[in-house]
């Protein structure tokens, strides 16, 4: 692999106008209302340094409508001049030219430089060679856990080198009928069921979900070690019922179970950190996912993204520069939301303060060198998809492994190149 600087290079013949120039900038963006004040103070503290550009927030609370909203915008050719956009997601607007690349202006930049960024963060923006957006951030999946159920149950905290029985042991432990009934009121672990939440545990077992990461051409959950890990994670609610069924995920879903006190564990990434600070009736903390035979992350990402059909890409360039500097990173560490994608940001205390949840903040950063991304491709949001509905059959106990295995493998072909 190319080191990351000279593939920019190569990228950069790109010239644009004078910075100076005087604009408006469109932002839209989404999250709940501790980002919606982050990204309202980031556009703030810009436009008092360029008081000669306008930044205009259009806030779109829910992810699922934020991306509807998304797709309706580009295909009607009336996007917002900066846009978040995840890694997973990126490669079929990349695809379509509707995005403009951000390398050149990134190697013309003095304030910011690529060394300055985790490449973990950068390298899945790479599209067909260039650099097409900026990373705001980057995350692990992280195991959030209830302190309090925790010291109830007598049970030490999660450690740092903890493994999947480690993991199992501990969630059967703190799964509970606590009045009785018969039926299950506190789980000991929640997660969706996806290939996102899936996937480290594959990998964890030294398998893969695809063929090819660089070049997929078809899923590899076949063979057995992505075959083992599977049954592992279908086998905590068939076997284990340590997680919520069907009926009752459907009830209350496991990110609301935990934060009202009824989830000991949930997998989650730090997006959920500005709520879970709203949480007054216990403690509580973050830990590595449990280990298989190798250490493995998956990353999460979201970029600012400046649309082709910018008019004013100069003004626009100046407010995702001025976001992706330590300023910019800095504003949006404390709203708790984002692990920075700026070395020196995320290494700071601004990022790093023990005196708010989640104490161990580390977690995040230590797993870094063993993030893992998805394939990036146009199609990777339908074959995720079809993945989900598979595996939910299967955590449910609905379609055994084999099934699982069969009917994703024979859904997704259509969406690979052949």
């Amino acid at each position: 692999m190319k080191p990351l600087r000279s593939v920019l290079c190569a990228s950069a013949a790109l010239a644009f106008a004078s910075l100076a120039e005087a604009g408006e900038v469109s932002f839209m963006v989404f999250g709940d209302p501790a980002e919606k004040a982050a990204y309202q103070e980031l556009a703030t503290s810009f436009m008092a340094k360029r008081p000669d550009i306008e930044v205009k927030i259009t806030h779109i609370p829910g992810q699922s409508d934020y991306r509807k909203r998304l797709a309706t915008d580009f295909a009607a050719g009336a996007p917002a001049d900066v846009t978040l956009i995840n890694y997973r997601r990126y490669a079929g607007f990349a695809a379509k030219n509707v995005l403009e690349p951000l390398g050149p202006y990134f190697e013309k930049s003095t304030v910011i430089k690529a060394t300055d960024f985790y490449e973990e963060a950068i390298l899945p923006y790479m599209w067909k060679g260039t650099l097409t957006c900026l990373p705001q951030n980057l995350s692990s999946l992280v195991v959030y856990y209830n302190k309090n159920l925790f010291d109830e149950a007598k049970l030490a905290y999660p450690s740092d080198d903890w493994t999947w029985d480690d993991f199992v042991s501990t969630a059967k432990a703190l799964t509970k009928d606590i009045d009785g009934d018969g039926a299950t009121d506190q789980f000991g672990i929640g997660t969706e069921a996806s290939v996102f939440r899936l996937a480290p545990t594959v990998w964890q077992n030294g398998g893969d979900i695809v063929d090819d990461p660089a070049k997929p051409t078809r899923l590899t959950l076949d063979t057995p070690a992505a075959k083992e890990a599977l049954q592992w994670f279908v086998d905590l609610q068939v076997k284990h019922k340590v997680m919520p069924d069907r009926v009752n995920e459907a009830s209350e879903d496991s990110d609301s179970r935990f934060q009202n006190g009824r989830l000991a564990m949930f997998l989650n990434s730090r997006r959920g950190v500005p709520a879970y600070r709203e949480i007054t009736g216990f403690g509580w903390d973050v830990a590595p996912l449990p280990q298989g035979k190798q250490k493995a992350g998956i990353l999460h990402a979201d970029a600012f993204c400046m649309s082709a059909s910018t008019k004013d890409k100069p003004s626009t360039w100046a407010f995702i520069e001025y976001a992706m500097s330590a300023d910019g990173q800095t504003i949006l560490a404390k709203s708790g939301r984002t692990v920075p994608s700026m070395k020196s940001v995320a290494n700071s205390k601004a990022f790093l303060d023990p005196s708010v949840a989640p104490s161990r903040s580390n977690v995040f950063l230590d797993g870094i060198g063993d993030i893992r991304a998805v394939p990036v491709m146009e199609t990777w949001v339908d074959i995720e998809s079809v993945i989900g509905k598979e595996l939910e059959r299967g955590v449910f106990g609905e379609a055994t492994v084999d099934e699982v295995i069969e009917a994703a493998t024979k859904r997704t072909l259509d969406y690979f190149p052949k």
